[in-house]
């Protein structure tokens, strides 16, 4: 099966080790791609997991409703291996009530013990 994050890899050696806790993300775009796997397949404890404890919520319900169909990084700043933080730019595609739309964020995370998290996201026009 195609990973949902559009990689280009399947999903047993791209997202589901990182989903299932037996890998960590080593950069942000990969933590991205993995919480948009995440949301695609319904791992709400996994989107917690990789949230940065100062501003993830303290429960998460993920909407039925919506199927997330495809993701596409737009830009990236830092974010590598060796840094601190970084942020990622990107496109989520879903369809709602038979109606498909995007957003579009430019999400901010961080490195800490060699563990990327999202912090938060601000909309992008």
């Amino acid at each position: 099966m195609r990973c949902p994050c559009l990689s280009g890899d399947t999903f047993e050696t791209c997202c589901a080790p990182l989903l299932a806790a037996e890998a960590t993300a080593p950069t942000a775009e990969r933590l991205m791609r993995s919480r948009f796997t995440a949301f695609a397949v319904g791992d709400a404890p996994y989107l917690l997991r990789s949230w940065h404890p100062s501003t993830r919520p303290r429960d998460l319900e993920l909407d039925t409703d919506i199927r997330w169909t495809r993701l596409d990084i737009l830009e990236t700043e830092a974010g590598g291996p060796f840094d601190t933080s970084g942020i990622v730019s990107f496109e989520a595609f879903y369809r709602e009530g038979g109606v498909q739309a995007s957003m579009k964020e430019r999400s901010r995370f961080v490195r800490e013990d060699r563990m990327w998290s999202y912090v938060d996201g601000a909309p992008v026009e």
